[in-house]
């Protein structure tokens, strides 16, 4: 298969998925079953094309690993942390709520946006595993990366976690661990996780479509549906608590916090 052929028939599979998964929406009446199914989907067509390129095998292996574990891991958590038992996420409520009597249409619509997306993102897959250069220094690199970006995510998660299981932090801001030193270090290292693939591609054809990856993130985190809307609720339910906290601590990048203004 060339690399369009194999993002067109990752694009059909995914529509598939989407389509299953909007019945399963409708049915529970919770939309957010759509995020696990791009971080799965993600996942999966990194093996897929893992499966079906023509370059490197232990390239090809150690990518099916790295952004195979990596939606893995995504879907598993927000599958257990934002869909089973618990109350459709804020986000698909407001735009059942915008969207009144259209909204399961526009939700239909809005599971195939997410196919294409999904696609989209997996795109800097395609020149590592179609990469016929020799198994180097950079593969390893890109490993590296991919540790330390997806270790530092799994520990942000961990730690937010605990901290919300604790009845005494109801109504308050979690600043324990990576918290302290970003308001959002889950997004940052998942930021940093997309820097893997340029250095697995680096050298074949293309290689700087793998580029695409950070700079499409970082947008979405930064302006679209990261940051932007998680701040926005974080300001409804703990307001002056949080307040400080934009204050005191930086928005993505980890930096030392300033001085707290109590």
């Amino acid at each position: 298969m060339t690399p369009v052929t194999l993002a067109l028939a990752g694009w059909a599979g995914m529509a598939l998925v989407m389509l299953a998964l909007y019945l399963v929406s409708r049915r529970t009446g919770n939309a957010g079953i759509v995020d696990v199914g791009w971080a799965a989907g993600v996942g999966a067509l990194a093996l897929l094309y893992a499966a079906l390129g023509s370059g490197d095998p232990a390239r090809r292996g150690l990518l099916a690993v790295l952004a195979g574990g990596w939606g893995l891991r995504l879907a598993w958590y927000l599958l257990t942390d934002r869909f089973i038992g618990r109350p459709e996420d804020g986000r698909y409520s407001m735009l059942r709520s915008q969207w009144g009597d259209n909204a399961e249409r526009n939700l239909a619509l809005f599971f195939q946006v997410q196919a294409f997306w999904a696609v989209l993102f997996s795109i800097p897959f395609l020149p590592v595993v179609f990469s016929r250069a020799y198994f180097s220094w950079l593969d390893i690199a890109g490993a590296v990366v991919w540790a330390v970006a997806v270790g530092g995510e799994w520990t942000a998660d961990r730690q937010l976690a605990r901290f919300r299981q604790d009845p005494s932090s109801a109504g308050r801001t979690c600043r324990v661990g990576l918290w302290r030193y970003s308001r959002h270090p889950n997004y940052f290292f998942e930021w940093i996780h997309w820097f893997a693939y340029p250095l697995l591609a680096f050298g074949a054809p293309w290689w700087w479509v793998c580029l695409a990856g950070p700079v499409v993130m970082l947008v979405f985190l930064l302006q679209i549906t990261g940051i932007p809307y998680t701040e926005k609720r974080a300001l409804e339910s703990r307001g002056d608590d949080y307040r400080d906290y934009q204050r005191t601590t930086s928005a993505f990048i980890p930096w030392f916090p300033k001085e707290e203004k109590r």
